[in-house]
């Protein structure tokens, strides 16, 4: 009786777990997220900031400090989101004051980057630098694509007050462009619509 009634048990638990729901994550968005890697520098922590909300609105990627990174790190990551502040304003090159300077035309140009995904972003000051606005960003829009980089999540110039800059291609920015000095308190969305534009457009 009882043999009988275990195996009875037995078959009813089977065909409960036969359709039973099955819990599934989305590894794919989740590897292609965790593959993505955020490198910046800095001078006065502002361009860490804007790191730090990329970072958060695109699910806790981690940042890093451009001066620290390996050859293997870059070359490996499926997605580079570079940035940089503008301090030597109307510079041909080494606009960024940061470990990008030594980086940019030391390393970079011993690596393989063709096809390589790259999103860009730029801090800068539109009142005090408004005729040289986050022109770091254009140096590393010309030195990546030189390189046979891919860059992606163009922006609007719409709601900003500078003269010129350097980051402007074909009447847009070639990334996100944050000014923590005059419009702090739009940076945190920016960077969140910036994300969510690099998801519509295939980076992630």
């Amino acid at each position: 009786m009882f043999a009988r009634n275990a195996i009875v048990l037995a078959a009813v638990l089977a065909s409960t777990e036969a359709f039973a729901p099955v819990s599934r994550v989305n590894t794919a968005s989740t590897t292609a997220l965790e593959a993505a890697t955020i490198w910046y520098s800095t001078s006065t922590g502002n361009t860490e900031t804007v790191a730090q909300y990329i970072a958060d609105a695109a699910g806790g990627l981690d940042i890093n400090d451009i001066g620290d990174a390996s050859d293997d790190e870059i070359t490996g990551s499926d997605g580079l989101i570079i940035g940089a502040p503008t301090w030597h304003t109307g510079a041909d090159e080494q606009r960024s004051g940061t470990s990008w300077d030594d980086w940019l035309y030391d390393t970079l140009p011993s690596l393989d980057l063709d096809g390589k995904k790259v999103a860009i972003f730029g801090v800068g000051d539109q009142q005090s630098y408004g005729d040289n606005y986050c022109d770091a960003a254009g140096e590393l829009y010309d030195l990546f694509t030189a390189k046979g980089a891919k860059v992606f999540g163009f922006t609007s110039q719409d709601g900003y007050d500078h003269v010129e800059s350097k980051a402007v291609y074909d009447g847009k920015f070639c990334g996100l462009m944050c000014d923590e000095d005059n419009q702090y308190d739009l940076s945190e969305d920016r960077s969140k619509a910036w994300v969510a534009q690099l998801k519509d457009e295939g980076f992630f």
